[in-house]
């Protein structure tokens, strides 16, 4: 991706600002934004280019919100195809961030502006973190502005872990306050916006579970399809921690009526670069249609002797009244550079819905 800011993205700029500002002395700025940029990494792009952009800019920041305000009508969107064309607006919005800081309220408006070029949720973290007050009345205001692009704002730049972002520690503690900003957005018309919410609400319960079960709980009533797709992706790293509250919320059974007639390991001892081998055979007891989420837990050996564990996938079922079914399934222990694998006892534990269904212990060799 550090490609998309390269020596078309930096003759873009040079072309925005040419056409701002007179006598823009074009051939300087392009062959120091070129100088050093081949040997940095995307991020050490993104900071080198707004270094570069200080030195060109003025340094009284309302005369530079004055150009940065005028950007969007005169810039070239670059090709349509390329999926990268975005980030080279990247450092004039985070240069916002850098030399705006102590000019909240007339950042925030450049940011506002500039967020449909490339999204702002980078640049208006260090806003909400240093004047949180204008920042948060500012984003409220966001959630009913006709753009699209604004709206999403709202909720992106407030997710307490956005990837590549400063993590808003403030939010992970205690995030209440992110909570009206969804509020207002969770029926949003656009599914731009949507994904966010749903992103956010996924951040939040790494840390604070409880309150995104009960938030969907909340709007699970006279549910509308869209908000339906919020929540079930809302809740994804929930159900993939097995997390039994959360499957009633995404349409499968509540309270499970069945047996577990199989469950057994092809071998109890397992070579690394193998394969464990397990068989299943579920049987209904109920007289109903039982949808079922299946996962399993392997319980990892760690180097203290401790285990650490980890939930994988297995199938979607609906399972008739009275029905039995049997699956099987290979789980590999491949050498990857993710994971570092110990000898000794492992277990794996079934799951459905989120409920434990039987554990069985095996060896891992080396």
């Amino acid at each position: 991706m550090k490609f998309g800011l390269s020596t078309d993205a930096v003759k873009r700029i040079c072309a925005v600002l040419t056409e701002i500002i007179d006598d823009f002395p074009s051939q300087s700025f392009t062959n120091n934004a070129l100088k050093d940029l081949d040997d940095l990494e995307l991020k050490q792009r993104v900071e080198y280019l707004i270094d570069v952009l200080a030195d060109y800019l003025p340094t009284d920041f309302e005369k530079t919100a004055d150009i940065l305000l005028q950007v969007k009508q005169h810039w070239d969107w670059g090709d349509e195809n390329d999926a990268l064309s975005g980030f080279a607006a990247w450092p004039l919005i985070d240069y916002v961030a850098v030399h705006g800081l102590n000019h909240p309220t007339l950042a925030l408006a450049v940011l506002k502006e500039l967020t449909s070029l490339f999204s702002a949720e980078f640049a208006i973290r260090p806003f909400i973190t240093e004047h949180f007050d204008v920042s948060y009345k500012t984003l409220l205001v966001w959630t009913i502005d006709s753009d699209e692009h604004v709206r999403r704002l709202a909720s992106e730049g407030i997710r307490p872990r956005l990837p590549w972002g400063k993590r808003l520690v403030q939010f992970c503690d205690d995030p209440d306050a992110i909570f009206p900003i969804l509020e207002r957005l969770k029926d949003d018309s656009s599914l731009y916006v949507r994904k966010s919410v749903a992103n956010n609400l996924n951040d939040i319960s790494k840390d604070n579970p409880d309150k995104v079960i009960a938030l969907c709980e909340n709007w699970n009533q006279a549910v509308t399809s869209e908000r339906k797709w919020i929540i079930r992706h809302a809740l994804r790293s929930l159900v993939k921690e097995g997390r039994e509250e959360v499957f009633p919320l995404l349409g499968y059974s509540e309270n499970v009526e069945l047996s577990v007639s199989e469950f057994k390991l092809e071998s109890e001892v397992v070579q690394l670069g193998k394969h464990l081998e397990v068989e299943l055979s579920l049987s209904s007891s109920s007289r109903q249609i039982q949808k079922l989420v299946l996962d399993y837990k392997i319980h990892h050996m760690k180097a203290n002797g401790r285990t650490s564990s980890k939930v994988f996938k297995w199938k979607n079922i609906t399972l008739a009244a009275g029905e039995t079914v049997s699956f099987g399934k290979q789980h590999p222990f491949k050498i990857i550079s993710t994971r570092q694998y110990y000898e000794g006892k492992h277990s794996i534990e079934l799951l459905i819905n989120g409920k434990p269904f039987g554990t069985h212990t095996f060896e891992l060799v080396f």
